[in-house]
């Protein structure tokens, strides 16, 4: 025998809650602490040769998870060495034939890797490179001495 059908009920529905009507909260996934500011400056004192780029770390050949450990480690070496600048080549990217230009994996993490827990006490800064320093594929980060680093 099947199964019996619910009943019906000539009776309006009852109205869902109030909370059921009202819309998701938003939640921000991203609740980390901003991380190190462009700094245009910075990149003003380099060129004009009042700071001193203190090492250099090439990125080429290396992927996106090799490239992030090199990063924090060349930034914590170099901070413990007393570094104020370096600078960082990423690469531009690869033209594309429909696209333009198209940026590169390492160029657009970076920004993220220098907010990372891991280095985010350490660097104050950064901003793309003068041309004579690779330009639009390399960055200078800027570095917090020992004093103001929060250790």
């Amino acid at each position: 025998m099947p199964p019996s059908a619910p009943e019906q009920s000539d009776a309006a529905p009852a109205a869902p809650p109030a909370e059921a009507l009202k819309p998701p909260e938003r939640v921000s996934l991203r609740a980390a602490p901003p991380g190190p500011l462009a700094d245009r400056g910075g990149e003003k004192r380099v060129r004009r040769g009042q700071v001193e780029i203190a090492g250099m770390l090439d990125l080429h050949g290396l992927t996106a998870p090799q490239a992030q450990s090199a990063v924090h480690r060349f930034l914590r070496h170099r901070h413990e060495e007393g570094a104020r600048a370096v600078l960082i080549v990423t690469g531009k990217g690869r033209p594309n034939a429909e696209r333009g230009w198209e940026i590169g994996v390492l160029k657009r993490h970076l920004p993220d890797w220098l907010a990372a827990p891991a280095v985010r006490g350490i660097v104050s800064g950064f901003a793309q490179a003068h041309r004579r320093h690779g330009g639009g594929g390399a960055y200078y980060v800027f570095l917090k001495s020992g004093n103001d680093s929060g250790r």
